[in-house]
């Protein structure tokens, strides 16, 4: 057994093949460290506080500006550490996180990040204000990319038609409020026969708003009155009527009940949202058996062909379609289920526009087309990449999935809801410069050459859109060099400038650094925060959606080869454990990166087989994109040589052992992400029958006696058998214990325990937490839960003695005492009131260093005490009912009379704590 012990829980972990082993303990044991109470304030950084008392302390940071509701979850960090997802308070700048959900962590290093893009105001030298745009180099401009045979930007021969439909709303598990059910379609008018079915969700945004009333946009939900709903979902009118033009019925739903309420979802609304989606495709599937029960105004109901469905989400959105359709081939556990019919559709395929993928669980055996926003303020570290990284080796391989990067577009300009001067509701640009620096970002600046207009990125969004729609649902060969890394353009996205790289499809073997591979002449690398290990250095400008943040700051199933050389010839050899088969294939197909604005980068590339026989492919070049501090632009680009040099050296293409990538130009670095052998075409795929992992959260009450076990609840249901790896988090230190596990059907792979002991102690919640990620033939759906034992005793009350007396040059002392113990260290923030009778204690009377130190203030000028913000009150460590808190006063030579100060106790803002104890202080001229 290993175990782990935090106050009253003790944590058994049993996982299978990993109890016993040395190099997996659960945990390890802490430093001492002390628990963040009031007076740590002064520590903080500028912007943040611990806030509340007793059962309700929290770590607050407020923004100087309002921060848009936007699909990035805000995280609180410390260091690496993820300390939680706080909520955002009505006022858009305030975010609160319960103590009790970040642990015992030291409250150091604290960040207020959004996808890796950091909100609050890094500190002076950090690597955030170290690396500027200003250090960064312009982008070179380049000629565009041949045009592609066929353009799927150009509309159709159809006139489109158009209604809405609102239907009941639905209720969701964990959702208080029910959801609407309401949309927007947009069909072909006068088509014949079936038409393939296309389905928009939006991402998460403002809820209301108050027509008239500028930058009244909230995150309320029912929304309240005298507001209106934001109009969402109305924002692909334009992307509809493109597809309706070319035959397609078309259907953009509202999530506005989602957004207002995803903020307690552990997954961020993912499961919510396939709901949702497949609620209203199972009303289509009726409206097709059953053309009259169709709503009036509806149309295309009757015509639409429920076996070709396309998905199409936009950032929270997007996680959402992708959730829909591992739902729709495997069904989630009924806890989580908001729709409890037959699956009636066949989803062909899924857009995904700059979206989240909190769950880090794309769905291999169903082709995908991801749009990375290249100026992206929003989903900032374009984490989507994960929905082409994360299939590699899932499945079969047969589903094509493709990023599509598009220059200089940001997150908001893909909907004209969140455009400003198309919008209803207020809206903005989400990569705007701030107005208080003066450097402009080289890249995604309005006035930057390589920044797009919300005109031109809409334009380009809605022609990528169609290029999948054709592709994945058509069947259309001709548009995949648009998709697949073949580097053809689109004219009808003009002048956006739009690269793609894939994994799928008709590639075959595969060189890929997490699947096994020996590595001289450079390393392999990886997500994690040690500079040794981790691919990008304190040097990089900006960040690699190849390695995005997730809920853990290591991850070792995200890493590349890193090459790093100083003069041409020195070869990179990667070596794969197992041979790898090219039979077949026409080309070589490498995904490499280089830094942004770099050009001329150029590498040799050789292959070897089993037999030691070597031939030179060829030499590729290699250019960055355009990038800055803001970007994410560490991007991979695809890069083909033919095979015909293998061939001549008569390799044997069914056992190649090595690729050796040598520098030809002078000193400089790249990434290399993997290599396949390509051919071309789009293969006919079928979802494997796979095991499906889904964790639950399990809250408990500890009681006041006695000791209990509870297990973290995992559930494998589905077909077959396959890998997955586990994180057991260490809940002192937020590290994570990593181990790849089989898990099928039937069989638990993981039994993680938790004894929950009770007592009468008020303290905080404490809890276990478990994470997964599929490996290979599996699908995971709720990647993330555990046991969390909640404290149900009351926190002590307070008292403060009601009156103290000292003697001036004296420290004014109060007792504070508890009503009973805690098992935790308690803090408690003290407000300074105007006295009531008498004059008032000010500044020039305490001493200066204590004043500076609680309050930031000099004596002068002279202000009363009660004008002041305090940052100060007393400490109770963990058993104690009693402290002493203390004002130290200074002696003058003036005859005064008595002055007093009034005591209390705060809120989180130093406003008045309802039914708090009051006290007064009182000071006399020394005899």
């Amino acid at each position: 057994m290993i175990r782990v012990r935090r106050i009253g829980v003790t944590v058994v972990a049993a996982l299978a093949a990993l109890a016993g082993t040395p190099g997996l303990a659960l945990a390890r044991q802490p430093s001492e460290t002390r628990s963040p109470t009031a007076s740590a304030d002064r520590e903080l950084p500028p912007g943040w506080r611990i806030g509340g008392k007793g059962a309700a302390r929290e770590l607050l940071w407020r923004s100087p500006r309002p921060v848009p509701i936007g699909d990035a979850r805000v995280e609180f960090h410390a260091g690496d550490r993820l300390l939680g997802v706080p909520k955002q308070a009505e006022d858009g700048r305030t975010f609160r996180l319960a103590l009790d959900e970040a642990g015992d962590a030291p409250l150091k290093d604290l960040r207020a990040l959004a996808s890796g893009r950091r909100l609050d105001a890094p500190a002076a030298g950090s690597p955030a204000r170290r690396h500027s745009s200003s250090g960064t180099r312009q982008p070179t401009p380049v000629a565009p990319l041949p045009a592609n045979s066929v353009d799927p930007g150009r509309p159709g021969s159809y006139r489109t038609v158009t209604g809405e439909y609102r239907l009941d709303p639905v209720k969701f598990p964990g959702y208080a409020q029910p959801v609407e059910m309401r949309a927007v379609v947009v069909a072909p008018a006068g088509a014949a026969g079936k038409r393939p079915l296309a389905l928009f969700l939006h991402g998460r945004h403002g809820t209301c708003y108050t027509p008239g009333v500028e930058d009244d946009v909230s995150g309320e939900w029912p929304c309240p009155a005298g507001t209106e709903e934001v109009p969402s979902y109305r924002g692909y009118l334009k992307d509809q009527q493109l597809l309706a033009s070319q035959g397609y019925v078309t259907v953009s739903v509202s999530a506005n009940g989602v957004n207002g309420q995803d903020w307690q979802a552990e997954d961020g609304g993912a499961q919510a949202r396939s709901s949702l989606v497949r609620q209203h495709l199972a009303r289509w599937a009726d409206w097709a058996a059953h053309p009259g029960d169709a709503p009036a105004g509806v149309p295309g109901a009757a015509k639409a062909d429920l076996s070709k469905v396309l998905l199409v989400g936009h950032s929270r959105g997007g996680e959402g379609v992708n959730r829909a359709a591992m739902d729709s081939l495997y069904p989630p556990p009924a806890a989580q289920e908001g729709y409890r019919g037959k699956v009636r559709w066949k989803i062909r395929g899924t857009v995904l526009i700059g979206p989240t993928i909190f769950g880090q669980n794309p769905v291999a055996d169903v082709p995908s087309a991801t749009i990375l926003p290249g100026c992206d303020g929003d989903v900032a570290d374009l984490e989507g990449e994960t929905y082409l990284d994360g299939t590699r080796g899932i499945s079969t391989g047969a589903a094509l999935h493709s990023a599509v990067y598009v220059v200089g577009a940001n997150h908001n300009f893909f909907n004209s809801e969140w455009t400003p001067g198309t919008s209803a509701a207020p809206s903005s640009d989400d990569f705007a410069d701030d107005p208080e620096e003066e450097r402009r970002d080289p890249v995604c600046s309005t006035a930057a050459p390589t920044r797009l207009t919300a005109d031109q990125q809409h334009r380009a969004g809605a022609s990528y859109i169609a290029a999948a729609a054709r592709l994945f649902v058509a069947g259309d060969d001709r548009v995949r060099p648009l998709l697949d890394g073949s580097g053809r353009r689109a004219p009808s996205a003009d002048p956006a400038r739009v690269l793609t790289h894939a994994v799928g499809a008709r590639r075959t073997g595969g060189f890929v650094p997490d699947g096994g591979v020996a590595v001289t002449g450079g390393r392999v690398c990886r997500a994690d925060p040690d500079p040794a290990q981790a691919c990008l250095g304190e040097d990089a400008v900006g960040m690699s959606p190849h390695f995005g943040w997730w809920d853990l700051p290591k991850d070792s199933g995200k890493s590349a080869v890193a090459l790093n050389w100083s003069a041409p010839g020195s070869p990179t050899k990667i070596t794969s454990t197992a041979p790898v088969s090219l039979s077949g294939a026409r080309s070589l197909a490498l995904r490499v990166f280089v830094p942004p604005n770099t050009t001329g980068s150029e590498l040799d590339v050789s292959v070897t087989d089993s037999a030691g026989r070597r031939a030179k492919l060829g030499r590729v070049r290699v250019d960055g994109l355009p990038g800055s501090d803001r970007t994410s632009s560490y991007w991979a680009r695809e890069l083909r040589l033919p095979l015909t040099a293998a061939t001549r050296a008569r390799l044997d293409l069914r056992h190649v052992t090595s690729l050796e990538l040598t520098p030809r130009s002078g000193a400089g670095a790249a990434w290399f992400m993997d290599a396949w052998g390509w051919a071309p075409g789009t293969p006919a795929v079928r979802a494997a029958a796979l095991p499906r992992v889904d964790i639950g959260r399990l809250t408990v009450e500890e009681g006041d006696s006695g000791t209990r076990t509870y297990h973290v609840p995992v559930q494998v249901s589905g077909h077959g058998a396959g890998t997955a790896r586990f994180y057991v988090v260490d809940t002192k230190s937020g590290e994570a214990t990593e181990k790849v596990l089989a898990v099928r059907p039937g069989a638990d792979p993981v039994d993680l325990s938790v004894e929950v002991k009770g007592d009468t102690l008020f303290g905080t919640d404490e809890g276990q937490d478990l994470l997964v990620k599929a490996v290979r033939g599996a699908v995971v759906g709720s990647y993330r839960g555990g046991v969390t034992a909640h404290n149900d005793d009351p926190a002590p009350r307070v008292t403060l003695a009601p009156v103290v007396r000292a003697t001036e040059g004296e420290t004014l002392t109060w007792q504070v005492s508890l009503s009973r113990a805690a098992e935790v260290p308690l803090g408690y923030l003290l407000r300074l009131t105007p006295v009531t009778d008498g004059a008032e204690l000010s500044t020039k009377d305490v001493d200066p260093q204590w004043l500076s130190d609680v309050s930031g203030q000099q004596p002068d000028p002279e202000l009363p005490l009660s004008r002041l913000d305090l940052y100060a009150g007393p400490e109770f460590p963990a058993g104690a009912t009693s402290a002493e808190f203390g004002i130290p006063t200074v002696k003058d030579q003036l005859a005064e009379p008595e002055e007093s100060v009034r005591v209390t106790l705060s809120d989180d803002w130093s406003g008045p704590m309802p039914d708090a104890p009051h006290s007064t202080g009182t000071v006399v001229d020394a005899p």
